[in-house]
C-alpha cells in the first residue's frame, strides 16, 4: 500500500464517512490540531520522569485518536447513522481526569503565583502539549460554531488542559525544581 494517494493535491480531502472538504475547513482544523496534540504527548511521554504519568499519557493518546476519529466524521443527519468504526469518544475520562488532576494537587505545593513553562524537560513537554490542547479546544469551539460536534468534546480537552498543567507542575516538583514563577516587568 501507498503512503499517498495525490487526492488531496489540489487542497480538499476526504472526511470519515463519506464526503469531501477544503483542508482549510473547521472541521479539518479541528481533527488536525487534536493530533498535533497526539504527537507532542508522543513527545512527552518520551521526556517525563514518572512512570505512571507516561502510561496515563499514552491513555490519552487512544482517546485523542478516537476524538480525532469523531471529529472527522461529520454528525450524521436525521435519518442516517453515525458511520461503521467510528470510535465512541470516552467521555468517562473525564471524572478520571478531576481524579488525576486532585491526586495530583494533593502533592503539590498551593499555587500562589502565575507560573510560566518551564523547569524540566518532562514540565517543560507537558507546558507545551497543555497549550496545543488549548489551540484544539478553541478549533473545536470554532467548530461547534457551524456544524454540529459530540457531545463531551469540549469538557474532554478543556479537563485535559488541566491535568496538563498540573502534571507539568507535578514533574518539577518531584524533580525538586522549583517552578519559574512570573514577575511582572521583570528583565532577568
Amino acid at each position: 500500500m501507498r503512503i499517498y494517494t495525490r487526492t488531496g493535491d489540489g487542497g480538499d480531502t476526504s472526511l470519515f464517512g463519506g464526503g469531501r472538504v477544503r483542508k482549510d475547513h473547521p472541521r479539518v482544523t479541528a481533527y488536525g490540531t487534536v493530533d498535533e496534540l497526539n504527537a507532542a504527548l508522543g513527545w512527552a511521554v518520551t521526556v517525563v520522569g514518572d512512570g505512571q504519568t507516561a502510561d496515563r499519557l499514552r491513555c490519552v493518546q487512544n482517546d485523542l485518536f478516537a476524538l480525532g476519529a469523531v471529529l472527522a466524521t461529520p454528525q450524521p443527519s436525521e435519518g442516517r447513522a453515525m458511520p461503521k468504526g467510528v470510535p465512541e469518544l470516552p467521555t468517562e475520562r473525564v471524572a478520571e481526569m478531576e481524579t488525576w488532576i486532585d491526586a495530583a494537587n494533593d502533592e503539590l505545593p498551593a499555587l500562589r503565583a502565575f507560573i510560566l513553562p518551564g523547569g524540566t524537560p518532562g514540565s517543560a513537554a507537558l507546558h507545551v502539549s497543555r497549550t496545543l490542547c488549548r489551540r484544539a479546544e478553541r478549533a473545536v469551539v470554532a467548530l461547534a460554531a457551524t456544524e454540529a460536534v459530540e457531545e463531551g468534546a469540549l469538557a474532554y480537552l478543556n479537563r485535559l488542559s488541566d491535568l496538563l498543567f498540573t502534571w507539568a507542575r507535578l514533574e518539577n516538583h518531584r524533580a525538586v525544581v522549583a517552578d519559574v514563577e512570573w514577575r511582572s516587568g521583570s528583565a532577568e
